[in-house]
């Protein structure tokens, strides 16, 4: 009995053990955010890696009748909650982005009856895919697995950086397959696929690669796949005959042969299997050569133990996510956890083990002393998800600007990213604040080397005249309505990066450039009409007539309508202020575009809109807006703010399916989400400084990179405390609604003390 005893013991001394180690990852939800609009995916991914192994629901095409087909949006991460079937696993996926790309390389178990078509969802067993249900669904960092009910497999998938685990358990049968279809991508056409080239090595070695056309104009991505088992017999099919077929006619290419090419290629590997054996696949990816991909998956999964790579998944989520410690309620905690873990999803790595990769020229480069990364959704991240790394990312944000840096050297235009992935620049939406990212790490310390340089490529990016109307901004002082769609946001947003470069300019010493910035930076001013909306002006200076400041088509602005954009003026909020007339007037009109309401012919055509992501007529749903509830601050009402963060923070995110209000954006939603909760909020980044809002966590401990330890402490915490009577930092309370950079990183103790009196409010400052 003793020994019984002892062992239970250890037994349970071990969960407890285990469950101290995986402290953070219970709290994440992966199906979050999958409901509506393709916000992210759920499947298998570590932090920033390369691989995101993920189910695909279906395979909506990006043409339907030779025009654009709107359904395709709700498939941007290829996983459609609401929907009964799957169709595969794919191995690359962006998370909640507003346009789309990727679905490489689709895998998908079957048995019986060898079907190659995935068929159509409304009709069951048209095709390869399976039926499946949430119930028999499992989604949390680094695994996801599904049985998929038509063929009675278990599918579970893992990942490394650069390689995808898969492990299917099958019935008996003498009729298994596993299928690769080339063909399959996400925001699909016919033309989409240039090229593709595969290699049956052996019975469990698949070599190959795919140059795509789509969002990333030039994109080739190369795989090697091997089998735990050997498959007894193979086969493809080419979808798309060329015109000119050579002589390759002298061989059978459709069973077991060898080296396949063409642009629509699916190929099937057959196997016998026992009742409940595993079939286990491991695919890695490489933007540059075969032989890469085949030494990533050596170097990363040398062996064939699902459960250690799984195990090394989550226990590197795990250690991501320590780098915020919160105490919360658990509703908090879970919101909380999953916002870490979308935010730490991408950009992600891009290239090979040995250093080498892709760039931007198309040719081989070795990255020496970075990590290189892609997928930099810069009009989104710049806001709030960049800064948060500035916080707790310093490594790896610093490396992520030296990628900025490469891709600037290897650009033909000599321009710093737009939106950048897989070795192209896809000049998706307005701005070029890739600077402020840079001018962001600069001012904070987190680079410190090469400054001269970087800000060599931001003025070079801001002066390239030639791109988006920035030469008329040059001349003129803002774009007229005549030579761009996007006039007014475009004027907005170059007036932030000016701002920031000249922030950088500051920082490096250099009192020229800094002047010439400063100069540019107030532009903004020149599309404020005097009602204090931004508006379109034409060449000759003058506003265009009937403006529709609730539309967001038509009127100059890109993702959201005037009363939305005329807020964007995060760098210089007094000169904004005296613009609308003064604090009160300001307040009143803030006051304004959080109650009055938007009808939904406003935004029926815009697909990043929905009406939960409406508040009044602020859209949080999508990010021109983001900082806006802050602003409060700087007009003398800060309890207002207060107010606003303790109303969004609930309403716009939940742990549930359907639970964000609007895209992730690749972390941007997120990353809100992560400052708000925590009281603090980076108006503009390249500042240095944070603005106060309301915390709803009770604790939080910031391993900071720099060895010291930061800890936010909230003092009478309550669902009614929503005001902020006083901020000390390091027991020295605060003067005004702000904290800087400087204050977080020395460490030590920041304390929020709450009320539930506004009146009690010590930050506020007598309105004029």
């Amino acid at each position: 009995m003793k020994s019984l005893k002892w062992m239970v013991m250890l037994m349970l001394v071990s969960v407890a053990a285990a469950a101290q180690q995986q402290r953070y990852v219970q709290y994440v939800n992966p199906l979050i955010g999958t409901a509506k609009m393709g916000h992210t995916f759920p499947g298998a991914t570590v932090p920033f890696g390369m691989v995101q192994l993920s189910p695909d629901t279906d395979t909506i095409q990006y043409i339907d009748k030779g025009k654009y087909n709107p359904d395709v949006y709700k498939y941007c991460a290829g996983y459609q909650y609401a929907d009964k079937s799957i169709v595969g696993f794919s191995h690359t996926h962006f998370s909640g982005t507003g346009h789309s790309d990727l679905g490489d390389f689709l895998v998908m178990p079957t048995t019986g009856e060898l079907k190659l078509n995935p068929g159509v969802a409304t009709v069951a067993r048209s095709g390869y895919r399976s039926a499946y249900r949430h119930e028999s669904e499992t989604a949390r960092p680094g695994y996801y697995s599904v049985l998929l009910d038509d063929y009675q497999v278990k599918a579970e998938l893992t990942a490394t950086e650069r390689t995808g685990f898969h492990r299917y358990t099958f019935p008996a049968s003498n009729e298994a397959h596993i299928l690769l279809d080339l063909v399959h991508g996400i925001y699909n056409y016919p033309e989409k696929n240039v090229w593709t080239f595969v290699r049956v090595e052996n019975d469990t070695l698949i070599t190959g690669y795919r140059q795509t056309l789509g969002w990333a104009r030039t994109r080739t991505v190369y795989f090697a796949m091997t089998f735990s088992k050997p498959f007894k017999s193979y086969g493809s099919v080419n979808e798309k005959q060329e015109m000119y077929g050579g002589f390759w006619r002298k061989f059978n290419q459709k069973q077991n042969f060898p080296e396949l090419a063409g642009r629509q290629l699916k190929l099937y590997f057959n196997f016998d299997t026992k009742a409940n054996e595993a079939v286990q696949v491991k695919m890695a990816l490489s933007a540059v050569s075969t032989a890469g991909a085949l030494h990533n998956m050596q170097a990363e999964i040398p062996h064939w133990n699902f459960d250690a790579v799984a195990q090394a998944a989550s226990d590197k989520w795990e250690q991501e996510l320590q780098r915020i410690q919160i105490e919360a309620d658990l509703t908090t905690k879970q919101n909380f956890y999953t916002a870490m873990y979308h935010a730490f999803i991408a950009p992600n790595v891009f290239m090979d083990v040995d250093g080498s990769y892709r760039g931007l020229d198309q040719q081989v480069h070795k990255a020496q002393g970075f990590t290189n990364y892609t997928t930099f959704s810069l009009w989104d991240t710049y806001r709030a998800l960049h800064p948060l790394y500035n916080l707790v990312q310093q490594q790896r944000n610093n490396d992520m600007v030296q990628s900025m840096l490469a891709h600037y050297d290897q650009s033909a235009v000599k321009m710093l990213p737009i939106w950048s992935h897989y070795a192209n620049d896809n000049w998706c939406m307005s701005g070029y604040h890739s600077v402020a990212v840079l001018a962001d790490a600069f001012v904070k310390g987190v680079s410190t080397t090469g400054i001269d340089k970087a800000l060599a490529a931001c003025v070079a990016t801001a002066n390239k005249s030639s791109y988006e109307g920035i030469g008329e901004y040059i001349a003129r002082g803002y774009i007229p309505a005549e030579k761009s769609g996007t006039s007014v946001s475009n004027t907005l947003e170059y007036a932030y990066d000016d701002w920031a470069i000249a922030q950088l300019a500051k920082k490096a010493g250099n009192t020229a450039v800094y002047e010439t910035f400063m100069q540019r930076e107030a532009q903004y001013k020149n599309v404020f009409d005097k009602d204090g909306f931004v508006k379109r002006k034409n060449a000759l200076g003058q506003f265009l007539p009937n403006a529709d400041l609730l539309s967001t088509h038509g009127q100059g602005l890109i993702e959201g309508n005037s009363w939305n954009y005329s807020f964007f003026v995060p760098h210089d909020p007094a000169a904004l202020i005296q613009l609308m007339g003064g604090k009160k007037a300001f307040v009143a009109r803030m006051d304004s575009l959080f109650t009055m309401y938007l009808p939904d012919h406003y935004f029926a055509e815009t697909e990043d809109i929905t009406r939960e992501g409406i508040i009044g007529t602020y859209v949080h749903g999508n990010e021109p807006a983001h900082h806006v509830p802050y602003l409060y601050n700087f007009a003398g009402a800060p309890w207002k703010t207060q107010e606003l963060i303790r109303r969004i923070l609930p309403l716009q995110y939940k742990p549930t399916p359907d639970g964000l209000g609007g895209n992730d954006d690749c972390g941007q939603m997120s990353a809100w989400y992560i400052f708000s909760a925590l009281g603090f909020y980076p108006v503009a980044p390249g500042s240095g400084s944070y603005e106060i809002g309301s915390p709803i966590i009770h604790h939080a401990v910031l391993p900071l990179e720099n060895g010291r330890q930061l800890r936010i402490t909230v003092q009478h915490q309550s669902e009614k405390n929503i005001y902020v009577k006083q901020v000390l930092v390091n027991g020295k309370p605060i003067a005004g609604t702000s904290i800087t950079h400087d204050d977080l990183m020395q460490g030590g103790e920041i304390v929020f003390v709450m009320t539930d009196k506004k009146t009690a409010q010590q930050l506020a400052k007598k309105l004029n």
